[in-house]
C-alpha cells in the first residue's frame, strides 16, 4: 500500500506518495499554493484539488493520508490551536478533511513530522540505535518535535516537543504566545536580526550579519553571533538534560549556520548536567525541505 502525505504550509501545500512501508521510494510529488488569505474552506478545497491531481498521476486514490500541519489538533477537543496560519485555529480540521476526502486522516505538527522523517529516512539512518530523536526547527520561528522508538510523542495536550516556547530570556521580547523571552524570541532568524538592529540602528539580514562577523570588524555583528551561540547552548542543554536524546537534528535557516555545530556545541558543555561532557550527535537534516511531507506520509 502506498503511503500518502500532505505538508500544509503557509504559502504552499505539498503532496508526496511513497511506494510502501517497506520501500520508501518517492513515487510522486506535487505542490499547489495554499492561498490562506482566502480562508479555511479554500485551503480545504486546495488540499482536495491537489490530492485529486496526484491520484490521477499515480493511478490510484489514497486509502488513508497523513498531514503535517502548522499548529496542532488539541487531543481533548480535536480543534486546531497554535497555528500561525490563524484561520485554522479553532477548526475541527481532522473531521473536516475526513468528510471531504472520505478516508481516515492523521494530523501531526510540522516539527514532529520533520523529526519523524529525519529519524526514519534522514539523519537517523546513521544512528539506528538512537531511541530518542529530537528535531529542532530554527528559522523564522523556533519549534521542536520528539520521536521515541520511531513514534511521535504528541503528549497529553498535543504540545510534545514545543521547545520554542519555553522562556529563555527573563523579561525578554514579547512573543505571540503571550509570554516574554521565549526561545523563538531570542534565537530565531528575525529575533537575531532585531537584536542587531537594536544594537546598531541598522537593519541587516542574518546572512550579512554573519559575513560581517567573519570579517571581524563589526562589534554589533560579533555581539549578535555571541548572543546566538550562548543562548543556543543554554536552550539545547535543557533539551539534553530533560530528554538526553540519542540524536538531535536541526532544520531551518538558522540551523544551517556552521558555528552552531562547532562553537555552539562547545557552549552546550557549560550548561549540561554531565560534568561538561557531551557526546550527543547534533546534525543538519538530510532531507532538506522534503522532511515535512515525508514525515506526513510516514504517519
Amino acid at each position: 500500500m502506498k503511503l500518502w502525505g500532505i505538508d500544509l504550509g503557509g504559502t504552499k501545500i505539498e503532496c508526496a506518495v511513497l511506494d510502501s512501508e517497506n520501500d520508501l521510494a518517492v513515487v510522486a510529488r506535487k505542490r499547489l499554493p495554499t492561498e490562506s488569505d482566502k480562508g479555511y474552506d479554500h485551503i480545504l478545497s486546495q488540499i482536495k484539488k491537489l490530492i485529486d491531481l496526484v491520484a490521477e498521476e499515480v493511478g490510484e486514490k489514497p486509502v488513508k493520508i497523513g498531514f503535517a500541519t502548522p499548529g496542532v489538533s488539541e487531543p481533548e477537543t480535536n480543534l486546531m490551536k497554535n497555528s500561525n496560519t490563524t484561520c485554522l485555529n479553532g477548526k475541527p480540521m481532522q473531521k473536516d478533511l475526513e468528510d471531504i476526502l472520505g478516508i481516515p486522516v492523521k494530523l501531526a505538527n510540522d516539527a514532529n513530522s520533520f523529526a519523524l522523517a529525519e529519524a526514519l529516512m534522514g539523519a537517523g539512518k546513521e544512528y539506528p540505535n538512537a531511541e530518542v530523536v529530537f528535531g529542532v526547527i530554527m528559522g523564522t520561528g523556533v519549534g521542536g518535535g520528539l520521536v521515541v522508538n520511531k513514534k511521535i510523542i504528541g503528549g497529553h495536550h498535543g504540545i510534545g516537543g514545543e521547545w520554542g516556547h519555553n522562556i529563555l530570556e527573563e523579561n525578554g521580547h514579547p512573543c505571540y504566545c503571550g509570554k516574554k523571552g521565549c526561545v523563538e524570541q531570542v534565537i530565531s532568524g528575525p529575533a537575531l536580526e532585531r537584536f542587531y538592529e537594536q544594537q546598531s540602528g541598522e537593519k541587516l539580514s542574518m546572512k550579512t550579519i554573519l559575513e560581517q562577523y567573519r570579517q571581524g570588524a563589526n562589534v554589533h555583528a560579533s555581539a549578535t553571533v555571541e548572543r546566538m551561540l550562548e543562548y543556543y547552548g543554554r536552550a539545547i542543554s535543557t533539551l539534553i538534560n530533560v530528554l538526553d536524546p540519542g540524536l538531535i537534528v536541526i532544520g531551518g535557516g538558522v540551523g544551517n549556520i556552521d558555528l552552531l555545530y562547532t562553537e555552539g556545541y562547545e557552549r552546550i558543555k557549560k550548561y549540561i548536567f554531565n560534568d561538561g561532557i557531551i557526546t550527543t550527535p547534533i546534525l543538519k537534516p538530510k532531507l532538506g525541505d522534503s522532511a515535512g511531507v515525508f514525515g506526513a506520509a510516514l504517519l
